[in-house]
Parts: structure tokens; C-alpha cells; sequence
């Protein structure tokens, strides 16, 4: 059992970390490859502004945010030169890339930041053997294979800011985007094999019109369906943005579309301008810009479902208060069709904010907390039943669960992950005596979808009794995978599921355990994988995975001496860069480590009461 005082203190930072609305807000991880998308971005409308505008004075407001985004840049380039996507993260070539471009756009800033650019291309050289714009082109596109996603953005900024030569052979490292393609019926999209994920239809229509204002192509018939087809996808670009500008609250795709419509030479169209504005209003005081806005309505789910797993819920959140929680979260239920990924009424984003997209995981882990908060009532099961039958639907033929569309195909971001299966799984287990007896009906339904994914986690485990999950990654783990959290999640799923005494996941269940033992550090930590440094985040998914077994007592009890060790000495404000964020963009979220470790220390104290 772990010492009184390190549950207590866990418990008090997490209720202590509410906002002043009474959810969690958290806060992400300043990111150098946001600002440089951000800076570059707004240096360019302010450049094409000018242009239009001869003898018009610069934009003081828009150049103050690029220079004091370039100094955020400087001090957070790494040791050797180069710059990882948060201020904890290796250093790696898209982000070096990125930063080595917004620093070096124009003449007065490549004389300014002379001493960084000049590291930043040693790094670049020594990682890829020159700056030849084929070469870098070449890396880039090698990073991303066939998902075209991120690296045709990355190639598009770098040829704006003139890194990869001659304007006009430099588009032709660009691969063109069919942009005329989203003028379609969105039910199409899955069936017409786009070479970006769901997420990416702003990018598609973006940047692939800069790309055709500057490189047309030989092809007539393509040349004369994307000059027909131009006006009308700028429409559907406009229905996808939301009020606030910001495409999915994200900092990187809303730069990225706003760079490339300046480029084509449509910085005063509406969705230009609203770009800016919310690259205005999300610039963070020192200058930087995060990945995203928040994750309030993932963080907030979570510290609930943490509280309830440790069973202080009740005693360390007032009853007017968890009322509060419980109506902010029927709130934040999506009730109309959403008109970026045409998803049903039903789910949950991971933010209210007007850029969040419905998601799996999102959604399962808000039907957790409903659960917690408020199953008995009756509007709260009419909302649970609404957010079940959205993952109902959402659910792959494989049996697994995407994150925001169904059957959208092999992309990275598309397809059904473990993660994310095993977070629907606990949410329908959660629910399924609720709806046995009101809607006999659904219980059948989800009967047989529980089943599919027991069967789709059966079929995915590694033959070493892995699952690595979609949104989450480790630097230190080959291909930056990371099993510790993926396993985690799948056999406390499992578990659960085996709780039931009607589903068989005994099998999957013992191998998922073994390797999570013998992936155990002699510290006592657990790291995103066998061997990788211990980290808060990832001992604790080990721990709440593994707490309650019998004959794993022993390496239950060594992790929890190192995660108290850790908690003791400050780890808690040590987050870890585990998060994937769209085109496998690292993060790191502040309450991650408090969090996980509210789960942990509290279903083990449970488990040996």
C-alpha cells in the first residue's frame, strides 16, 4: 500500500488544479514547431499586405508578434542545434526544418539570427548530409511515406520562405494536393482514397491551391477541373472553420492554410483573416504558441474518472460541485451533425472550444464520467445512450474503433486503434447493466460490439503480449512507439471486462500482464517501453494495470516506491513528452502526471483494503 501522504497530496493537487469554471483546464506544452508555423505564417499576410498596399505602413501589431516569436524560437533552439516539437523533445528534422525557415524568411532576420540559423544548418547537414533542397525534400517526404499529411505542409513553407531554391522549380518538390476532390460529397471522402487523413481537409484545399497557383501542372484536364473546382472548395474551406478560426483549435494546420492562402493571393479572404485572429489570440505571453488551445474536456474527464477510480470523488469534490461538473459535461455534447467530419450528434470533443472535432476517445471517457457522476438520473442515461449509440456507429468492420470517422482506411490517424478500442470498451461495460434493463435492444447491440472489440484486441496484440496505442508515443522507444501505455490501457480494459464473467479475455489479459512486469525498470519505473526512462505518466498506467494481482505484488510494490520517491521530490511538475498530437506532433500536457497518479495510488490503496 502506498503512504497515506502521497495519495493525499496527489488528491489535493488535482482538486487544487480546477479552474475557476470548476473544470480542468490543464495546460499544454509551448511548442517550437507551432510558433515557427505561426510566425512564418503571420509574416507572410504581413508581407502580402504590403505588396497590395504600396506605401501602406507595416502592420506593427503583426510584425511585433513575429519578431517576439522568433526570440521564443532562439531560446528554446536545443544544445545541438536543432529543435524538438516541445521544450522536453529531441531535437528532429521537422521541426528543425520548420524553425530554420521562419528564422531565415527575409534578409533582415537571416542577418539577425545569423548564430542560430548557422547551428541549425549544421544540425540539418550533419542529419541529412547537405541543404541541397532535393536532398531535404527527399528527407522530409521520407519521414511521412505515403501519408502526405504533414510533409507537403512542411515542403510548402519551405519553398514560401524560399529554403528549397528557385521559386519555380522549388514547387516541384511540393506534390500536389487534389483539392478539387473535397467539392465532393463528404460521404464520398473514404471511398476516393485521399493521400491525407480525415483531420486534413483544410490542409488538402490550402495547400494544395498554393500549390496550383504557382505550379499548375501539364495536365490540361486537371488544370481546367482545378480552376473550375477553386471557388467552390474556398467555399467548403469557409463551412469547415469554425468562429474562432482556428481549424481543430490547431495552431499548425490553421498556420499552414493561412500561409497558403496568402500565398495564392487570397490574404483578405474571410477564412484568411480569421486565420490570423486566432493566431493573434493564441500567442502565449513569452511569445510561443502551443500545439493546440486545451484539452479541457479530455483532462476533465479524466481527473474525474481518476477521482472515482481512487474513491475520493465524493469526499474531495463538493456535491454542488460534481452537480456543476456533471451539467458542464452534458454541455459539451455535441448535438448537431458536425460539419467538419460530418460526424452524428452524440460525442464528445476533446475541448468545447469551437474547433473541437467529435473523437472516440473522447467520448468514452465522457461516458465514464457521466457514469460516475450521475448514472442514476434520467437525462443522464438519455446522453449516455446518445454518446453509446455515436460509438456504436462509429465502430470499423475489424471490430476496433477510429478516432474520428469510420472506415476512412490504413493512414496512421484513420485507422482503428488500441487505445482507443480499449477506452470504448470500459465505457460500454460501465453502461451495459444500465441499459440491460431500459433498452434490451441497445444491450444486444452492444453485446455483440463488445465482442468485436475483444476480438480486434485478441487479433492486434504483439506476439511479445503487446498493444501500442495511436495517440501516444515515446522519443526513447523504437519508432517512438510506446507498448507501456498501450498495454496499460488494453489489459485494465480487459480486466474489466473480465469482471463480467461473460466475456473471455483471460488469454490476452495474462501475456498483456507479463510484459508489463518484465518491462519494469530496476529503478522500480516503468518508461514508455523495456528499457526507457522511467517516467510519472507511464508508471502510473503500469501501476492502475496491474494493481489488485496476485502474484504480481512484488513489482506492484517497487513501482509504488518509485512513483512516491518521484511525487516526493517534485516529479509531478516534470511532465513527460508522451502525446501525439495530428502528424505525430509530441506533447506534454501539465496534469498528466498528477492525474495518472490519482488513479494509481488510489486503486492500489482500494486494492489492498
Amino acid at each position: 500500500m502506498p503512504p497515506t501522504g502521497a495519495l493525499d497530496a496527489v488528491v489535493g493537487r488535482l482538486v487544487d488544479a480546477r479552474a475557476e469554471h470548476g473544470c480542468w483546464d490543464g495546460e499544454l506544452s509551448t511548442s517550437a514547431l507551432s510558433t515557427a508555423t505561426a510566425v512564418f505564417a503571420l509574416h507572410l499576410v504581413e508581407r502580402q499586405l504590403a505588396r497590395e498596399s504600396a506605401g501602406r505602413p507595416a502592420d506593427a501589431d503583426l510584425a511585433s508578434l513575429v519578431r517576439r516569436g522568433r526570440e521564443a524560437l532562439v531560446l528554446s533552439q536545443n544544445v545541438d542545434g536543432g529543435w524538438g516539437d516541445t521544450t522536453r523533445s529531441k531535437s528532429n528534422l521537422s521541426t528543425t526544418t520548420l524553425c530554420w525557415c521562419a528564422l531565415g524568411s527575409d534578409r533582415e532576420s537571416r542577418s539577425r539570427y545569423e548564430p542560430s540559423l548557422r547551428r541549425a544548418e549544421e544540425w540539418l547537414s550533419g542529419r541529412i548530409g547537405s541543404l541541397e533542397p532535393g536532398r531535404l525534400a527527399a528527407a522530409i517526404s521520407g519521414v511521412y511515406g505515403k501519408d502526405r499529411t504533414f510533409s507537403v505542409p512542411i515542403l510548402t513553407m519551405a519553398t514560401l520562405a524560399g529554403r528549397l531554391g528557385d521559386s519555380v522549380k522549388a514547387w516541384s518538390f511540393v506534390r500536389p494536393l487534389p483539392f478539387e476532390l473535397a467539392a465532393l460529397p463528404h460521404r464520398w471522402f473514404r471511398h476516393v482514397g485521399l493521400p491525407v487523413v480525415s483531420y486534413a481537409l483544410p490542409a488538402l484545399i490550402g495547400i494544395g491551391q498554393a500549390r496550383f497557383h504557382h505550379r499548375p501542372g501539364w495536365n490540361p484536364i486537371t488544370r481546367v477541373l482545378r480552376a473550375t473546382t477553386r471557388a467552390r472548395t474556398l467555399r467548403v474551406l469557409e463551412r469547415l472553420q469554425p468562429s474562432n478560426g482556428g481549424f481543430l483549435e490547431a495552431t499548425p494546420l490553421t498556420a499552414f492554410v493561412t500561409m497558403s492562402l496568402a500565398a495564392s493571393g487570397e490574404v483578405d479572404h474571410p477564412a484568411t483573416r480569421r486565420g490570423v485572429d486566432f493566431l493573434v489570440d493564441s500567442v502565449r505571453e513569452d511569445g510561443s504558441w502551443p500545439i493546440d488551445t486545451n484539452l479541457r474536456t479530455w483532462v476533465t474527464t479524466l481527473s474525474i474518472n481518476a477521482l472515482a477510480d481512487a474513491g475520493v470523488l465524493e469526499t474531495g469534490i463538493s456535491g454542488e460541485a460534481r452537480a456543476a461538473l456533471l451539467d458542464v459535461l452534458l454541455s459539451w455534447q455535441h448535438g448537431d451533425v458536425h460539419p467538419y467530419t460530418a460526424a452524428a450528434p452524440g460525442a464528445w470533443a476533446w475541448t468545447d472550444l469551437p474547433g473541437g472535432v467529435p473523437d472516440a476517445d473522447d467520448t468514452a471517457g465522457a461516458l465514464l464520467a457521466l457514469h460516475h457522476l450521475g448514472r442514476g438520473q434520467d437525462h443522464v442515461r438519455e446522453a449516455a445512450t446518445r454518446g453509446i449509440r455515436w460509438l456504436l456507429e462509429l465502430q470499423n468492420r475489424d471490430g476496433g474503433v477510429p478516432t474520428f470517422c469510420r472506415g476512412w482506411g490504413k493512414l496512421p490517424f484513420d485507422r482503428s486503434g488500441a487505445d482507443l478500442t480499449a477506452h470504448a470498451l470500459r465505457a460500454f461495460l460501465a453502461w451495459w447493466p444500465a441499459v440491460r434493463e431500459t433498452r434490451p435492444e441497445m444491450a444486444v447491440r452492444m453485446s455483440r460490439s463488445l465482442r468485436r472489440m475483444i476480438a480486434f484486441l485478441g487479433r492486434n496484440q504483439g506476439a511479445d503480449g503487446t498493444w501500442c496505442p495511436l495517440w501516444f508515443g515515446n522519443e526513447h522507444v523504437e519508432m517512438n512507439e510506446n507498448p507501456v501505455y498501450g498495454t496499460s490501457r488494453v489489459v485494465r480494459a480487459l480486466r474489466d471486462a473480465g469482471r463480467s464473467g461473460e466475456l473471455e479475455v483471460e488469454p490476452a489479459t495474462r501475456r498483456g500482464v507479463a510484459w508489463l512486469v518484465d518491462a519494469q525498470n530496476g529503478d522500480g519505473g516503468w518508461g514508455g517501453g523495456a528499457g526507457a526512462p522511467s517516467s510519472i505518466e507511464e508508471s502510473a498506467l503500469a501501476l492502475e494495470a496491474l494493481s489488485g494481482l496476485a502474484d504480481v505484488r512484488g513489482p506492484v510494490q517497487r513501482g509504488v516506491e518509485w512513483l512516491t520517491r518521484r511525487i516526493e521530490t517534485g516529479g509531478l511538475d516534470d511532465a513527460t513528452p508522451i502525446g501525439f498530437y495530428f502528424a505525430n506532433l509530441w506533447y506534454y500536457e501539465k496534469l498528466y502526471p498528477t492525474i495518472f497518479s490519482v488513479a494509481a495510488l488510489g486503486r492500489v490503496t482500494r486494492d489492498d483494503l
